[in-house]
């Protein structure tokens, strides 16, 4: 299989049995989605949304939380993951939009990695969920899922696992894709024990095509 028919099954795949495909995670404009985004690095959807409705509450606009101490922020994200890294992250990146962007959240995804704790993921899922840019966020689910199906090859970084998926998936499917990589690798491709005798996508998945006759998942490697 080429990778050109990898790519255009696997699409075709997504687009049959996931139409509809969005983040998990609970937001309800660009400073919501920002604050929830940057508290889900190495950290579930599940929790972020456990975290998120009380940070909300005490910090209610970009400007509350640019002139929060940190101390308040950690102790309101401590259940997450790295929750003193993150409130600093919080702190900086809306002192740096307060100051460089009048307020608001930048819509450009080279706008948005030069503020203080927005990395190109986080970025690219700004970019694309809050103001429907076509930008494809890898995320680690994205960077295993696309190298185990064979979409990606000898991708050692996220930015080279989003270079081959950019030049592959079509501009107006880079956002869904984000979320139909995501999805799959959540709750199908899991990291540790996927769940291949269920997946719709082993008829095109190149690990599994090369190992199938083995007792073990090829996915597990």
């Amino acid at each position: 299989m080429t990778i050109k028919e990898r790519y255009t099954r696997v699409i075709g795949w997504f687009r049959v049995n996931m139409p509809v495909a969005e983040t998990e995670l609970r937001h309800d404009n660009p400073y919501q989605l920002m604050v929830a985004v940057i508290l889900s690095a190495q950290c579930t959807d599940k929790r972020v949304n456990l975290i998120t409705p009380a940070f909300y509450e005490k910090y209610p606009t970009l400007e509350s939380l640019a002139s929060a101490r940190q101390e308040e922020v950690l102790e309101i994200i401590r259940s997450c993951s790295y929750p003193n890294n993150k409130a600093g992250h919080l702190i900086h990146a809306s002192q740096a939009i307060m100051n460089k962007f009048n307020g608001r959240i930048p819509e450009e995804v080279e706008e948005l990695i030069t503020i203080p704790g927005i990395g190109r993921k986080t970025a690219n899922v700004i970019a694309s969920v809050a103001y429907n840019k076509q930008a494809l966020a890898v995320d680690t689910h994205v960077h295993r899922v696309s190298a185990r199906i064979g979409l990606t090859a000898k991708a050692k970084t996220p930015l080279e696992t989003e270079r081959q998926l950019t030049a592959h998936i079509p501009p107006e499917l880079h956002s869904i894709a984000h979320h139909w990589l995501i999805l799959h690798g959540r709750y199908v491709c899991l990291a540790r024990k996927p769940r291949c005798t269920e997946c719709g996508l082993k008829d095109y998945c190149r690990y599994y095509s090369v190992n199938q006759g083995n007792q073990i998942c090829p996915c597990s490697s």
